[in-house]
């Protein structure tokens, strides 16, 4: 019989003191993009045609009335900032839960298509039911989780494989694309227009009333994923390793699967599928954390600063004014291609 051998004192002290470096290092990173969230988010209150100093605007958002900068601020630049955080932290979370449990860095909503089951939903509805509102955003809803149940559905052979699940998902993307275009062609002007907004994703004319549902939205829903931490985790080991460390494999990813829809969902009947910021907020998370331990937190953080960077570039930094889907289209795009030729190049598939 062998012996088995403990671990030398040395040994676990130091293993023990790289595990606290991880630590000390995911603390460091998500305090850091805590306060630069913050400090963007001043920023977009502040900077405009007309700049508000810091005390004015902290005036507005404790409820006082200031001259000007109370509707300026408090009904044009704060509800756009705090639904360009809650659309961050949606589409940030959402994509890394897709990447973290299919295992695939591909796996994101808004490459799967289920950001275009939304944005399809709500263009028929705008240009071929006369709908608006409301009506508009719970169709775009019911879309975008009813095309998510259909690529699980389809992908679902004994288990979901993560590449199986992907191709899928790019397949019925490239459907509801097609029945957009087709949609976009019997569209009168003034419908065209507001079609746009949800094929690019927008914060223009952002109010408290789109704010709110995508808010509870994200109150309700973070809490679910995050409780999910370990179980998603173990996924990332394989769904035998996860089976035997005692996760329900199938029911832990049906329900990541439908919380991650219903953030990804309600974000964008408030904004529109702001492209690829699910895509990049778990790998720029995992590039700043480092190895180890989870990225939830880190990847909605990274989100929602995309938003917030990219919505005052959009407004601010390129001569004109820009969608804020316009601008994170432009960073993901090359980085998606990049993706795709590099794991080519390994003898991999998606």
């Amino acid at each position: 019989m062998t012996a088995v051998l403990a671990p030398s004192a040395a040994t676990v002290d130091a293993v023990g003191r790289a595990r606290g470096r991880r630590s000390s290092r995911r603390r460091l990173v998500i305090t850091v993009l805590s306060v630069l969230v913050v400090g963007v988010l001043a920023a977009t209150l502040m900077v405009g045609r007309t700049f508000y100093p810091p005390g004015d605007v902290l005036r507005v958002v404790l409820g006082e009335q200031v001259p000007g900068a109370s509707f300026t601020v408090g009904r044009l630049r704060l509800p756009r900032g705090v639904l360009a955080v809650v659309a961050g932290l949606s589409f940030g979370l959402a994509g890394v839960t897709f990447q973290t449990m299919l295992r695939n860095p591909l796996a994101s909503p808004d490459v799967i298509g289920i950001s275009s089951g939304a944005s399809a939903a709500a263009v028929f509805g705008i240009v071929v039911l006369s709908l608006s509102g409301t009506a508009v955003s719970t169709l775009a809803v019911a879309a975008a989780l009813g095309v998510a149940l259909l690529i699980y559905g389809l992908a679902y052979r004994n288990g979901v494989a993560g590449s199986r699940l992907v191709l899928i998902g790019i397949g019925i993307g490239a459907m509801l694309t097609s029945v957009v275009n087709y949609v976009l062609t019997r569209a009168g002007q003034w419908d065209y227009q507001e079609a746009l907004r949800w094929l690019t994703g927008s914060l223009n004319g952002t109010t408290w009333e789109a704010v709110l549902p995508a808010l509870v939205a994200l109150a309700v829903l973070a809490p679910v994923l995050l409780g999910q931490t370990r179980n998603l985790g173990a996924l990332q080991l394989g769904d035998d390793t996860a089976s035997a460390l005692g996760v329900r494999v199938e029911r832990t990813r049906l329900v990541a699967i439908v919380t991650a829809v219903g953030l990804v969902a309600f974000a964008t009947a408030a904004c529109g599928p702001i492209a690829f910021v699910s895509f990049l907020a778990g790998p720029i998370a995992a590039r700043v954390v480092g190895p180890n331990g989870s990225l939830l937190v880190p990847a909605a953080l990274v989100g929602a600063l995309l938003v917030l960077v990219a919505d005052l570039v959009g407004q601010f930094g390129l001569g004109t004014r820009f969608p804020v889907g316009v601008v994170t289209g432009v960073l993901g795009a090359p980085y998606l291609i990049y993706l795709i030729i590099r794991t080519n190049r390994a003898g991999g598939s998606l």
